[in-house]
């Protein structure tokens, strides 16, 4: 009777393991059903070739840190168009100018959809903006209106005088580490004064303090943007594995995101209702309130007209909002620290761009926009800069909506779709030295017509996208990036601390190695020492 008692007993302690490994095995087993039926759903799709998979995960272990270098390397072995499995998801990359030219003239309304993440619904207020909202009526008619009312040749240049405050706010911080003879930390100050245009220019504030003073007790618009586009970049087990949503919940990334929106979505309540009052308070007539508009300013008129084709709801208003902000903001600093590391690394071009702009300047105490048109050499250097370093090298992730064909493939609707601009830029088939920084491959008038920001022409060149989803605010962000540089090539010299080159002219070595984020930006961060040219600030 005691062996029986035993016996029942050691097999009532080893039950809780019997269970929890049949639990086990049973999911293992499912998962790898689901697997194998999305695969063989695939198999017969004539989809475009694709690398080997692993289980589950399929190719997403191929991504790597640096995603557009790794697609590339990828679209070297198996060619211009391939697909991949990303989890639950299928996605196709492009890396090819014609297959651009070919998606734009023939298939573009079929690839104007966006992939969505579960941060973009959250932040841009279930997609109620532009960047990320599904293709439509809808969408167009707030594209319109960014174009027309927000982003517009008159309303950029209405901007010029932020720009010119900024950048001589940049000079003095420069000018005081001159005076220490200081090396400076020139990404830092380009980032700072980068955010603060694209934040005065949109809220009507500076991009670090809440309202005009850093001591209230509240988070600036800088503390809670920051951590949004940090997060913005963070894809959720959902993301990638739709039937696994519920992880998110567990993990709390569900909550985090959420909180983030509550702080973002309560400041730019603050920043309306703060214009509101300005906007009340001010005599309107007297022509004042026309001359110093902010964005948030010129959708609280259009809101008060009632003449759009679609409702200005606030939550649209602050999707809008953060759309602008997001896409001239990162962008911008990123081409600069970029233009500028290019420049650096080659004195001969460095001081071809600093000869041109002080020639055209010629000793006045203030570059004006009339200076900027003149400078050629400059805007080569930053269409080359675009090329070599598009911001955001794979653009916006967009989706089919139906099925095309392309290259000879069926490619399904709702898929994703990647195109690879950093692949198409430095591609020898299409550029000589692709790999090199040469800014004289765009001088010549025919050259810098074809390479318009706003009108892509052979594709060769869309570091802001093609087609209906191209980004709308190219000239918005030139005109800071062009304006920036200016600035920083008239009043300074320059020395890359520990140069060990012996001569001047020769290129400057330096580690231009990448880190990605929301653009792709320099992972080491650029430190520089300037020279103040005291002939000019005495001339002024």
């Amino acid at each position: 009777m005691a062996f029986v008692d035993e016996s029942i007993q050691e097999k009532l302690q080893n039950q809780p393991h019997s269970i929890t490994l049949l639990s086990t095995l049973c999911f293992i087993i499912i998962t790898i059903l689901c697997f194998l039926k999305f695969t063989r759903r695939n198999k017969f799709n004539n989809l475009p070739p694709s690398p080997w998979k692993l289980p589950l995960i399929g190719n997403l272990h191929q991504l790597g840190t640096l995603p557009h270098q790794s697609l590339r390397a990828l679209s070297n072995q198996y060619g211009p168009l391939f697909s991949l499995q990303l989890g639950q998801t299928q996605a196709i990359v492009v890396s090819s100018a014609e297959l651009v030219e070919e998606i734009a003239k023939s298939h573009d309304v079929a690839f104007s959809n966006r992939i969505n993440t579960k941060a973009a619904k959250i932040f841009f207020y279930q997609w109620m903006d532009v960047a990320f909202a599904p293709y439509g009526e809808e969408w167009r008619s707030k594209r319109k209106l960014c174009v027309i009312e927000l982003l517009n040749t008159t309303r950029v240049r209405s901007f010029q005088p932020i720009r010119e405050d900024e950048a001589t706010m940049m000079v003095n911080t420069i000018c005081e580490a001159c005076a220490k003879g200081s090396i400076v930390n020139l990404s830092k100050i380009i980032i700072t004064t980068t955010n603060n245009i694209a934040s005065r220019c949109i809220f009507g504030r500076s991009f670090e303090t809440s309202d005009g003073s850093d001591d209230d007790g509240r988070k600036t618009i800088g503390e809670v943007v920051r951590k949004m586009t940090s997060q913005l970049t963070t894809l959720g087990v959902g993301d990638l594995f739709p039937s696994l949503d519920w992880v998110d919940v567990l993990t709390g990334f569900n909550s985090r995101l959420k909180a983030t929106y509550v702080e973002l979505d309560s400041i730019l309540e603050e920043v309306i209702e703060e214009h509101k009052r300005k906007k009340r308070n001010k005599n309107i007539n007297d022509g004042s309130y026309d001359d110093d508009k902010d964005f948030v300013d010129i959708f609280l008129q259009l809101q008060e007209r009632d003449m759009l084709e679609f409702e200005l709801t606030g939550d649209t208003m602050k999707a809008i909002l953060m759309d602008m902000f997001v896409g001239g903001s990162d962008s911008v600093s990123t081409a600069t620290e970029w233009a500028f590391a290019e420049l650096a690394k080659k004195p001969k071009c460095m001081k071809k761009a600093q000869e041109e702009v002080r020639r055209i300047v010629d000793g006045k105490s203030k570059i004006e926009e009339n200076h900027i048109n003149q400078m050629n050499y400059l805007k080569c250097v930053i269409k080359e800069t675009l090329r070599l370093h598009p911001p955001a090298p794979l653009l916006t992730r967009r989706r089919t909506s139906t099925n095309v064909k392309i290259n000879g493939y069926n490619i399904p609707k709702e898929i994703t779709v990647y195109v690879n601009s950093y692949a198409i830029h430095r591609d020898p088939k299409l550029w000589d030295n692709a790999e090199e920084f040469i800014p004289e491959r765009f001088e010549g008038n025919s050259n810098n017509q074809q390479f318009d920001y706003k009108k892509v022409i052979d594709f060769k060149l869309i570091p802001f996208g093609f087609g209906r989803r191209g980004c709308p605010g190219a000239s918005f962000g030139i005109a800071s990036v062009e304006y920036l540089m200016a600035n920083l090539l008239y009043w300074f010299d320059w020395k890359v601390p520990n140069n060990n080159s012996s001569n001047g002219d020769d290129d400057v070595e330096m580690d231009m190695s990448e880190m990605s984020g929301m653009t792709v930006t320099k992972k080491e961060p650029l430190y520089v020492k300037p020279t103040l040219l005291y002939s000019f600030v005495s001339k002024s």
